[in-house]
């Protein structure tokens, strides 16, 4: 193996290895609604703890790293990741779990825009770079999808405690090659970080999914929750204000003017959105209402993993050849036919003649839409700012993770308890019936006790399956035209190329 593949190796792994973590622990849920006793909202904090520290903190880690050195941000964050993946093995309760994954999601946003800088520093020539963007999202995409495999796999015979222990020596691995094999690079040249901006994105995004998530509890009509909600939309509106009159500014928002950039941002950020949103809900149907072991669960979730592995590395190369317009336009048109074929489902689907073909199509879709997005939003900036922009394509990413899992997760919520309650009032106390409503982990076990919970179960879980997959399906169609418009239609486009030799990086905006 010459260098620059161990250094492709060594980037693809710790990117895969913390998009696994993105999730692994959903195939652990009813294991932790049983033993912990965690109800649907505590579910969603455990999974959205990491995917919202990710988020926040990416766009300043990124610019950390281009100043301080990737190698070291890259070595001390895999240390990071591996300590508090170790130390949430230990804990036994939800609250402490939750505080990890936080942690862990923090190292997680060092760890991710270093790789993608590194690989955009090594790989300077354009279609070498499309390759290795194409492995890498590969890498990424594969994370994410073979996640609930391997949870599965382990908590086939181990407690919920095992899936953080196996990330522990991955991490380590992934730490020794990176001192053998990524040479330092860093940017001395780079800004102080902007503060203020980085105080007001992370509690416009925490007040964003604070409110989402604890909307099924105080009502989406509430007083709390709309306040949340224009609190979260004030704060948004204050860090455009303090990013447009920064020196400089962590993102630099004059750069979405450019709808060719904001249209790349809003394709990958509806892509994961849909991914994440998707995972959380089908390992819970597949435990919950099919009654599939954990890895069972997991081996069914393949054809996802499959099918973005293939499509990523597809989309690298098509995209030189039919534009960014196509290849994105139809992923994501794939990817929203997928959802809305989801939405027909019941509780005896079969899962080899519809499941399959569905997740298929919907991991083509996705494949095609993250390689030529990501080229996109990378050519904005040249590769000694490489971190910035990676960071850029980074919070896209984590932040359609964390609304996919919050939004979608609370929706189904909200429809999965109105739907319970309609069917059970009566048949049970107030008290059992509110407990039931919360946790899905409580209605099953409750199942077993009473006669005819388990269809209001089924019935109630699939009403909710069913509306938030429509939600999500429209909305990737909306993407798909967007796209359309949007995108460049030749992503190599000479003009266009020749327009960013000429610009310094002044002009073409700094994040």
């Amino acid at each position: 193996m010459n260098r620059r593949a161990a250094l492709l190796a060594t980037t693809c792994l710790a990117a895969l290895t913390i998009n696994l973590d993105t999730t692994i622990v959903n195939v652990a849920l009813p294991s932790l609604a049983r033993e912990l006793d965690a109800d649907t909202r505590e579910l969603l904090w455990v999974v959205d703890g990491y995917n919202l520290a990710f988020a926040s903190l990416v766009l300043a880690m990124g610019s950390l790293s281009d100043r301080f050195g990737r190698r070291p941000s890259l070595v001390f964050g895999l240390a990071a990741f591996s300590t508090a993946s170790g130390a949430a093995a230990l804990v036994h309760s939800v609250e402490a779990l939750v505080a990890l994954r936080v942690v862990m999601g923090a190292s997680a946003a060092l760890i991710f825009p270093t790789t993608l800088s590194i690989i955009a520093n090594a790989f300077t020539e354009r279609r070498e770079r499309a390759t290795a963007l194409g492995t890498w999202g590969a890498a990424v995409g594969m994370g994410v999808a073979l996640g609930p495999v391997s949870g599965g796999l382990l908590l086939e015979h181990f407690s919920w405690h095992s899936v953080f222990w196996a990330l522990v020596p991955v991490g380590l691995v992934a730490i020794v090659m990176t001192l053998a094999f990524v040479p330092e690079s860093r940017d001395p040249g780079v800004p102080p970080l902007d503060l203020p901006g980085l105080a007001v994105s992370v509690a416009a995004l925490g007040t964003l999914t604070w409110t989402i998530i604890e909307a099924p509890e105080h009502g989406w009509t509430s007083t709390v929750t709309l306040s949340g909600f224009a609190v979260a939309g004030a704060l948004s509106l204050a860090f455009v204000a303090i990013e447009r009159a920064a020196e400089h500014p962590m993102l630099d928002v004059t750069l979405f003017a450019d709808r060719r950039f904001s249209a790349a941002c809003a394709s990958v950020t509806i892509a994961f959105f849909a991914l994440f949103g998707f995972i959380f809900l089908i390992t819970q149907f597949f435990q919950f209402l099919r009654d599939y072991s954990a890895l069972g669960t997991g081996v069914r979730i393949l054809p996802v993993a499959i099918a973005i592995a293939v499509a990523s590395v597809a989309g690298g190369q098509l995209a030189p050849r039919l534009g960014t317009k196509a290849v994105v336009g139809t992923g994501m048109l794939l990817l929203g036919s997928s959802f809305l074929w989801v939405s027909t489902i019941d509780v005896d689907v079969d899962y080899a003649t519809t499941v399959v073909p569905q997740m298929v199509l919907m991991g083509l879709g996705l494949g095609l839409i993250t390689t030529p997005a990501t080229e996109s939003i990378m050519q904005v900036l040249p590769p000694a700012r490489a971190g910035v922009g990676s960071a850029v394509n980074d919070a896209t990413r984590e932040l359609g993770g964390t609304l996919g899992v919050a939004v979608v997760g609370s929706l189904f919520s909200s429809l999965y308890g109105a739907r319970l309650v309609e069917l059970l009032e009566g048949r049970l106390d107030p008290a059992t019936l509110d407990a039931a409503r919360d946790s899905v982990g409580f209605t099953d076990a409750l199942a077993a006790q009473v006669p005819g919970v388990t269809r209001a179960m089924e019935t109630a879980f699939v009403d909710g399956l069913s509306r938030g997959s429509l939600v999500v399906g429209l909305l990737c169609l909306a993407g798909s035209a967007a796209a359309w418009v949007a995108l460049p239609a030749n992503r190599y486009d000479p003009l266009a190329e020749g327009e960013l030799a000429l610009t310094g990086p002044e002009e073409r905006g700094s994040a």
